[in-house]
């Protein structure tokens, strides 16, 4: 027998390596100069050297995108106030523990934040302060002098309707309206002292109860003393010092007008003097009785340490239906 002659299995054709594929692989194997690189790509055909040339583009595009988004992650990241991005002088960044001790130093200090609150406190108080005086001085003034305001009308009404006839009054009721032409004053009286009832409400109050009552403008002899603020709830005795001898003084009641003149002014005495309050006011200048009116109020001005007092003394009672004295023309 003859050897047996196994069948030959087909060997399928080798499919030839693009030209760029090539290149690469003979890259690989040595050393090359770049000039012999650079013309084994000048021998690959030109619809392969597009592909091949398309491809690395787009992978420089999209490694250049990379880096555009890592570059501006990173910039984020450099700006964003966050501690553990901070270095330290020699350009080496901040471990954990160090930008947590970091961000310690740079809050304020316990004495920092009381001193702070110790600032705020202050300054809530001196506007707290503020207020305190504009209220003082400005609004209990202009709430006074609406109060005064309407007291007067009410009494003038109760005139009209035949009302308030002379005698004797509650505490805190009107009875006569005080003019005073040189000051502009148009204020009215009120019976009683009472700084809530009656001062702090704009009006003068007649000293007309107790150990300090005294006589009604209408008695025959006697000293019509009255009280009133000089400062804030209405002022109405602010500038009583700028009275001269001869200045009238005019007390008005449904009845009768009655006209005073001023006298004298003792500008600083003790708030215990009551002597100024008798039917002969001790001090005023009077020696013997008469119809008198004293005028007090408190010195020097914002405040109450001492009193001053103003004299008048009666020159003329008037019926209303006479009409108006002079002193109101």
């Amino acid at each position: 027998m003859g050897t047996p002659v196994l069948p030959q299995t087909p060997v399928p054709p080798q499919t030839p390596l693009p030209p760029e594929a090539a290149v690469r692989d003979e890259a690989t194997m040595a050393l090359r100069l770049p000039g012999d690189l650079a013309e084994a790509r000048t021998a690959i055909p030109a619809p392969a050297r597009a592909l091949g040339e398309g491809r690395a583009a787009r992978r420089r595009a999209a490694a250049k995108g990379g880096r555009g988004r890592r570059r501006a992650a990173g910039h984020r990241r450099a700006t964003a106030p966050d501690a553990s991005a901070a270095a330290t002088p020699d350009g080496r960044p901040l471990s954990r523990v160090e930008a947590r001790r970091a961000e310690r130093a740079r809050r304020p200090s316990a004495g920092t934040r009381a001193s702070a609150a110790l600032g705020e406190g202050f300054i809530t108080l001196g506007l707290v302060m503020l207020l305190f005086v504009a209220y003082q001085l400005w609004w209990t003034n202009v709430r006074a002098h609406h109060e005064a305001n309407g007291a007067a009308h009410r009494l003038q009404d109760d005139w009209a309707d035949g009302k308030r006839s002379p005698g004797v009054f509650q505490p805190g009721e009107g009875f006569a309206i005080l003019t005073i032409p040189k000051l502009d004053v148009v204020v009215p009286i009120a019976e009683g002292v009472s700084k809530a009832k009656v001062l702090d409400k704009g009006m003068v109050g007649h000293y007309g109860q107790g150990a300090l009552k005294t006589a009604m403008p209408a008695a025959k002899s006697g000293n019509f003393a009255l009280a009133g603020h000089r400062n804030t709830h209405g002022e109405p005795f602010r500038y009583l010092n700028r009275l001269k001898p001869g200045d009238p003084i005019v007390v008005e009641t449904r009845d009768t007008y009655f006209v005073y003149k001023m006298t004298s002014i003792l500008p600083q005495t003790s708030p215990a003097n009551t002597a100024v309050l008798r039917p002969v006011p001790a001090g005023s200048g009077f020696t013997g009785p008469g119809r008198y009116l004293t005028l007090t109020t408190c010195t020097p001005e914002f405040t109450s340490t001492y009193r001053m007092i103003v004299w008048g003394k009666m020159v003329e009672e008037r019926p209303r239906g006479e009409g108006k004295p002079d002193a109101l023309l």
